[in-house]
């Protein structure tokens, strides 16, 4: 009994200590899988953080995260890949090519890592890698299009060019005839120098798609550039077949004779491809530049210039550039009144654009047109008041009218928007001091006078004039003196500025000496000018030739007009002054 009931509880304490261990395992378990479940979710959210400080910019940040996640499972191949992303972003080519690797071999399916480690593996030069994943790619995904196209570029980059239009025929068999693959392979077949498998390609385009007439243009350019110039020609007559307003078809043809020598044949063309108003003003005005350069334009071509020209506006009535263009050419050639008309045809189109004002008035003052000066300055300084050339041109055409106040007030004005322009400051001063000895207001005029010799103490017009102001009204003569005579040394030709040179030895009563250069002033003034003939009689008188002095006063009355004082010395045959 004993020994049945020992065995019985043998057997019951093995039962329960084998319950107790089998619990003791399922608890273990449990354990792992609560771990395991709670490191994947921390993983997860890890990945989260990072995305999301990628997305945000902070690059660096998510570096560091996407690489914890990697520790923490080192088959992630998402982290891999898009630290990758940022290590490529950042330049740290090879890093990104390792971990795109390790995230392939990880998961060798994932065709957007294999995209992306094609790229790296080109980016690196490492353009036979590249091309065996995208050898890959399209054996893995034989209808994908996409990646025939992105395999036959990989071949290109790295050389491979026959293998490339081998994949484009199979494109090719594919989808059909396409204009972009057989210029791809036209290209292709250039590089591998066979012109004629080239030209088999733009052939095979218009036999498919004959009404198209830029495929007859394509064959003949690529006819010019291989040297078969003649059969360019018949492809060219074509296209005018096909589309006789095609807006380039009459500029290729005069290309084509001009390369040819035939200068006439290519000027005609040329004329009938600028009065096709399909063919944009731009384009035309390129096209006149590549064809003649600025000098040829303005001289051995400007019967042609003028012509194209001419054409332009016909074809171009409302477009300012056209009239621009003329006007620029007969401003050019002299012919200032047509160039006039030209110059206000295009600011009543267009009067935005300063330059062609600035046009107008230069040749405004080249007509002495000064009330029209006047006007248009005052136009142009309301539209673009802060730029100085209106105001002096508007201040020049008021002083010439007489109306030296105005004249100060624009010069005035317009001199304080001078920048770094010394030519125009000149200028200003120049004439700001003649309107201010108009006026009486002498101390100002010197001022300006002497402005004028600090920027340019050569400048022989100034130092003319303001020495002739200082003899006029008898003040610092010596000073005069000096000016005038290196205002003839350095302007040797000048009669005005010998006649002043003499007035101003007159005033000193350098009589003799003042004779030799009102002589040499009258002679250089061929008997024209009253107010040399005048000052030449003046100083005569005071040498005692009061007969040969009376003959010069009545040259300059019969000349033009003199001093006030003219007339009264001829009737009385003596000196006023």
């Amino acid at each position: 009994m004993w020994k049945k009931n020992k065995i019985f509880f043998i057997i019951i304490v093995l039962f329960f200590s084998s319950c107790h261990t089998e619990k003791k395992i399922n608890t273990y378990k449990d354990k792992n899988n609560e771990v395991s479940v709670k490191q994947s979710i921390q993983n997860k959210a890890l990945f989260y953080d990072a995305n999301k400080q990628k997305n945000l910019g902070n690059y660096s940040k998510a570096a560091i995260l996407f690489e914890q996640c990697i520790e923490k499972d080192p088959n992630n191949s998402a982290a891999m890949f898009e630290l990758a992303r940022i290590y490529n972003m950042q330049n740290h080519l090879s890093l990104a090519i390792l971990l795109t690797e390790k995230a392939v071999n990880i998961e060798p399916e994932n065709y957007w890592y294999k995209l992306f480690l094609a790229q790296l593996y080109k980016k690196n030069g490492q353009y036979s890698k590249s091309s065996k994943i995208h050898e890959t790619l399209v054996n893995d995904f034989p209808e994908n299009i996409e990646y025939k196209f992105n395999l036959a570029i990989s071949y290109i980059v790295d050389g491979k060019y026959k293998k490339a239009i081998n994949i484009y025929d199979i494109i090719e068999k594919q989808t059909g005839i396409s204009e972009k693959i057989s210029i791809q392979k036209k290209e292709l077949y250039l590089k591998l120098n066979k012109p004629q498998k080239a030209v088999g390609e733009i052939k095979k385009l218009i036999t498919a798609f004959p009404e198209q007439s830029r495929y007859h243009s394509m064959l003949a350019e690529l006819y010019m550039s291989i040297n078969m110039a003649d059969k360019a020609i018949k492809e060219y007559y074509e296209v005018l077949k096909i589309d006789p307003q095609n807006p380039y078809i009459h500029i290729s043809i005069s290309d084509y004779y001009r390369k040819k020598g035939d200068n006439e044949k290519a000027y005609n063309e040329l004329k009938l491809g600028f009065a096709n108003p399909n063919l944009d003003i731009d384009t035309k005005i390129n096209i006149l530049l590549t064809y003649y350069s600025v000098n040829e334009i303005y001289t051995t071509q400007k019967e042609k210039a003028f012509s194209l020209a001419e054409i332009l506006v016909k074809a171009h009535p409302d477009n300012p550039k056209s009239y621009s263009i003329c006007a620029d050419l007969l401003s050019r050639e002299g012919k200032n009144e047509d160039a006039l008309l030209m110059f206000k045809k295009v600011i009543s189109l267009d009067s935005s654009k300063y330059f062609i004002w600035e046009q107008l008035l230069v040749v405004e003052s080249r007509l002495n047109a000064y009330k029209l000066m006047a006007e248009d300055a005052g136009t142009a300084i309301e539209l673009f008041p802060m730029q100085p050339f209106p105001y002096l041109i508007a201040g020049m055409a008021e002083y010439q009218i007489k109306n030296y106040k105005k004249a100060i007030e624009k010069l005035s004005k317009g001199i304080t928007l001078v920048v770094d322009n010394k030519d125009m400051l000149i200028q200003f001063y120049s004439t700001i001091g003649d309107a201010y000895n108009q006026v009486k207001d002498f101390q100002l005029s010197d001022e300006a006078f002497n402005k004028v010799l600090k920027l340019d103490p050569e400048n022989s017009f100034v130092l003319n004039n303001y020495s002739y102001y200082l003899s006029l009204r008898n003040d610092n003569l010596e000073k005069a003196e000096q000016m005038a005579k290196k205002a003839v040394e350095i302007d040797t030709n000048s009669a005005s500025n010998m006649d002043t040179y003499a007035w101003v030895l007159y005033k000193l009563e350098k009589y003799r000496l003042a004779k030799v250069w009102a002589e040499k002033a009258v002679n250089y003034s061929n008997n024209k000018n009253a107010v040399i003939l005048e000052h030449y009689g003046d100083i005569l008188f005071k040498l005692n030739d009061k007969k040969q002095a009376l003959i010069y006063w009545k040259k300059a009355k019969l000349t033009g007009k003199g001093s006030e004082f003219l007339d009264k010395k001829i009737l009385n045959k003596k000196l006023y002054e």
